[in-house]
């Protein structure tokens, strides 16, 4: 039982072993240049300049929610893609309802200027 996990065991060391050294090579040739902008901190598009609380602006929270929102509409797609012919006409309209859906907001986001940065 035990030896059908070897093979397992042996890719995770190989994978280990190279991956180190890609590491350690990138650590040992790459240049080392430190400048007081690569070392200064950056953080979300803003410089650090007042306190760690500091309120955000509303507009990259959104950009971020509609990023998410958009990106699992592809997640749904691929499955959808794949077992298509299994799942037939009702499957097709249910997708199509979905992406109207989808459609439709991401028309009605445009529309307010959420989508525009100022």
């Amino acid at each position: 039982m035990l030896e059908n996990y070897l093979p397992i065991l042996i890719f995770m060391a190989v994978a280990l072993i190279v991956g180190s050294f890609m590491i350690l090579m990138g650590f040992i040739l790459g240049p080392s240049r430190p400048d007081s902008e690569k070392l200064s901190p950056y953080e979300c598009g803003f410089e650090a300049f007042e306190d760690a609380r500091m309120k955000f602006d509303v507009r990259y929270y959104l950009v971020a929610i509609l990023f998410i929102i958009f990106d699992l509409e592809i997640a749904f797609l691929f499955p959808w893609a794949v077992v298509l012919r299994d799942i037939g006409l009702f499957g097709y309209m249910a997708m199509v309802v979905f992406l109207g859906i989808l459609v439709i907001g991401f028309l009605y986001e445009w529309k307010k200027g959420a989508l525009q940065w100022e």
